[in-house]
């Protein structure tokens, strides 16, 4: 939409607005994303990248709370981001025996209040949800959220915004612990070969 010019643009978001086309996100990198009134989870669920997020947050017991409560800034890991994440990684963190791990990584990824991209940009770290703060930087002209790129920002939502990012942002010693003796299994299942 973006190349079309601006007209399209305000079109389209008036649209939305009003509701004669459904919420629909079809990002290109950098580009500015408007969304209705929706909140958080409705505006995930409808962009149809976000499964595994919605999924992991349902199974965490914060749909509910990104439905309802904020202003929250979600940085959106895409389905693409989780399936970076080793095998398996997904799958045990959904078990109800690791709800308050997977809690603690979603809320990672939330931001209270509503922060949009512009100020974003000029920050050098934000505190989230879960009592951590992850480190906010501009590399190459594109901003960074850990070792995440954030591509596609300001996707409005009812009750915040939604910036998308392309890898699942963690400090937990619990994933971290996790990937390492996935990694480390993955290497010994390798049959040895000499040099």
């Amino acid at each position: 939409m973006v190349k079309h010019g601006k007209n399209v643009i305000v079109a389209a978001a008036l649209a939305l607005s009003v509701g004669l086309v459904p919420n629909v996100i079809t990002a290109q990198p950098g580009s500015v994303v408007v969304a209705t009134k929706q909140n958080i989870v409705e505006v995930a669920a409808g962009a149809g990248q976000f499964k595994t997020l919605i999924a992991a947050a349902t199974a965490a017991g914060l749909a509910e709370t990104l439905s309802t409560g904020g202003p929250f800034t979600l940085f959106a890991p895409n389905d693409e981001a989780f399936a970076k994440l080793p095998a398996g990684t997904v799958e045990s963190l959904l078990k109800p025996e690791n709800k308050e791990k997977l809690k603690a990584i979603l809320l990672y990824h939330v931001v209270s209040g509503k922060v949009s991209a512009s100020l974003a940009k000029n920050l050098n770290d934000a505190k989230t949800l879960n009592g951590a703060s992850f480190k906010i930087t501009v590399k190459d002209g594109k901003v960074m959220v850990d070792n995440a790129t954030v591509v596609a920002t300001d996707v409005e939502a009812s009750n915040g915004v939604i910036h998308i990012i392309d890898t699942v942002i963690c400090r937990s010693k619990w994933v971290a612990k996790t990937l390492w003796t996935q990694q480390l299994q993955r290497v010994r299942s390798r049959p040895w070969q000499p040099r």
